[in-house]
């Protein structure tokens, strides 16, 4: 699920838990909606760096994971990002490579079907 917006605030790494070893930070999208909406979003372990090179008011296209639970009968909903893009930014893709004619590769078999 992708979330678009524009920053309107982006946390501090925090420490989190009895062992201290999970790491969470969390950016504020507020969308461009008729009424605008300000959403939450976490970023943990090691996609906390991932917020480094963003700043307050820039345009973003976040692809978050939701995540629900619950806990003394109570529900929660946490959003999870895991990538983040200035607004209309190209994301990366692998290149394709053709295999030259005559040559099989190795992941096709002889078989018809």
């Amino acid at each position: 699920m992708e979330i678009k917006g524009k920053v309107h605030q982006i946390g501090e790494e925090q420490v989190v838990g009895s062992a201290g070893t999970f790491k969470k930070r969390t950016i504020v999208i507020a969308t461009q909606e008729q009424y605008i909406q300000y959403i939450p979003i976490d970023f943990v372990q090691d996609k906390c760096n991932i917020l480094d090179k963003f700043k307050v008011g820039e345009n973003v296209e976040v692809s978050v994971n939701v995540r629900g639970n619950e806990y003394n009968g109570k529900f929660y909903v946490n959003l999870n990002g895991w990538l983040i893009k200035h607004d209309g930014e190209q994301s990366a893709t692998p290149i394709q490579t053709k295999q030259p004619a005559g040559q099989v590769p190795d992941n096709v078999s002889d078989l018809p079907f």
